[in-house]
């Protein structure tokens, strides 16, 4: 993939300018905000930062399997005790984005989780949400689009309230709607009308599928759930007919490299699949998914694609271009980004 793989300073990674298709907002929390919210509202954590660490952080010692991983979020669910925290924690991934360098940005949260807490109605999360994102995005420079997410293991009924609410919030920078949770163990079936009118309303679809569930999840969420763009996929090669078929259908895969070795679906970090997919001809951008949780930023994403797995740094920068292109911006933006995008990685 590489003709020669240079060890690069992280500086180096920073400077290039970076596009973030799968980022989760509940995923995104700084460490040092957790314990100033812990503090301020009461909630029981450890106060130390190393600490706290352990529990809403994957680390070295940790099993790496997609249930630790997933065990991370229950803690985090307990932060979102006000307004002021969900306006607080959004703006502060939109800075973190920025200073990486990251360009555009779809930041995906689930209105559900943000709301369970205290209870708070869905439509004024995500309104808080939208609202801290834009004054975020003019303040850092950085542009944001904003997914709504909602879990296989939650009710259809929970999913169609929160695919409406963002349906009426397309105006406000709204663009998509995702299905994440644990596929392994959940269908998306009684999910499928629902993003069906979703889509036929004007809302751009991505699906979590082929992570931890198999290859036949993708065929799933490509002809039965719309999806344009897949969460993951990884597992999308075991089957050379569903491989045809997202070729086929231009999909765009968003892959997550440290969070799929952080969450067990791949054994071996140097055996991600990552190279493969972009041999085969596949459309993949790169992603952090959670970066907090993970403990990285992209930057340090596109090093791990580079040194470890060996991928050249021509084909991350075009990458980056894929990004621009498989975003679910409006098409005059769209043709904007990647008009500066090239201008910048040309140089």
């Amino acid at each position: 993939m590489a003709d020669e793989t240079l060890t690069l300073p992280l500086n180096k990674y920073i400077a290039l300018p970076k596009v973030e298709l799968h980022r989760h907002l509940e995923g995104s929390l700084r460490l040092s905000t957790m314990l100033d919210i812990a503090r301020k509202h009461g909630v029981t954590v450890p106060v130390s930062m190393l600490n706290l660490s352990g529990l809403v952080q994957v680390q070295d010692r940790d099993p790496l399997t997609f249930s630790n991983f997933l065990e991370k979020f229950k803690t985090l669910r307990l932060f979102y005790r006000s307004p002021d925290v969900i306006h607080r924690v959004t703006r502060e991934a939109v800075e973190d984005a920025a200073r990486d360098n990251v360009r555009y940005m779809e930041l995906r949260f689930t209105p559900v989780a943000l709301s369970r807490a205290e209870g708070f109605p869905l439509h004024d999360v995500m309104d808080w949400v939208i609202t801290s994102a834009q004054e975020a995005a003019k303040e850092y420079k950085i542009k944001v689009g904003l997914i709504a997410s909602v879990n296989r293991h939650e009710s259809p009924e929970l999913a169609e309230q929160v695919a409406w609410l963002a349906v009426e919030h397309m105006k406000n920078g709204m663009v998509g709607l995702d299905l994440a949770g644990n596929e392994a163990e959940f269908k998306s079936h009684p999910f499928h009308n629902i993003f069906k009118e979703a889509k036929q309303s004007g809302l751009h679809i991505t699906i979590h599928a082929g992570e931890w569930g198999p290859s036949e999840n993708v065929r799933d969420a490509i002809e039965n759930l719309g999806a344009e763009r897949i969460g993951h996929g990884v597992r999308v090669l075991e089957d050379k007919e569903v491989t045809a078929l997202a070729l086929e259908h231009n999909t765009v895969f968003e892959v997550c490299v440290t969070s799929n070795f952080q969450s067990g679906v791949v054994k071996q970090l140097e055996d991600h699949p990552l190279p493969r997919m972009f041999e085969k001809g596949l459309k993949v951008t790169v992603n952090t998914d959670d970066p907090s949780v993970s403990r990285i930023t992209l930057s340090n994403e596109f090093q791990t694609a580079h040194e470890k797995l060996n991928i050249s740094l021509d084909v991350l920068k075009k990458s980056v271009l894929l990004g621009a292109e498989s975003s679910f911006l409006p098409e005059v933006q769209k043709a904007e980004l990647l008009q500066k995008l090239r201008k910048e990685l040309d140089r």
